[in-house]
């Protein structure tokens, strides 16, 4: 099951791969609850820390001068999460836990729909993408560009030139 997951994650796309983290984010949180309900300390400190950790990175990640107005609306709510994951954890509280997992779950669905439509992947910069979306991209564009381009006839008078390609 390991190998299967470690090549899931290798072929994944940068979208995807941030829905795997949300999801992960979801399920610590959750196991978070389910120790608070359990009076399991050890667990709720340990899922607590895990979720803490995935925040840090998401956070860590963002790109602010290239996401702009949207790369500072998710580091708000990143924020937000860890002190909600910081509070729950310090007030044991079950029902914070869970809210915060609601509504990681809500921004998380927002992702996957991103995730589904080729124009939003068109839009992540190159730097961001991953080998295999940067060969999709140089594919498209050299397609793109084929279809734009015009044919034209070389200024010599042999009609059996070959054409000179323009864009």
């Amino acid at each position: 099951m390991r190998h299967y997951h470690q090549a899931a994650i290798e072929s994944a796309n940068g979208v995807q791969l941030i829905i795997a983290l949300y999801d992960g984010l979801q399920r610590f949180l959750t196991q978070a609850a389910i120790a608070c309900e359990m009076h399991d300390e050890p667990a709720r400190r340990e899922a607590a820390r895990r979720a803490l950790n995935i925040v840090i990175h998401l956070q860590a990640s963002l790109r602010m001068d290239v996401g702009g107005a949207s790369a500072e609306r998710l580091s708000d709510f990143y924020t937000a999460v860890f002190a909600d994951v910081l509070r729950a954890s310090a007030g044991a509280s079950r029902q914070l836990f869970l809210d915060t997992a609601r509504e990681v779950r809500n921004v998380r669905e927002a992702w996957r729909i991103a995730a589904d439509d080729p124009a939003a992947l068109a839009m992540i910069p190159l730097d961001l993408q991953t080998r295999q979306e940067l060969f999709n991209t140089a594919q498209l564009s050299d397609t793109v560009q084929r279809s734009n381009a015009v044919a034209i006839r070389s200024s010599t008078s042999d009609d059996n030139a070959a054409p000179a390609w323009i864009a």
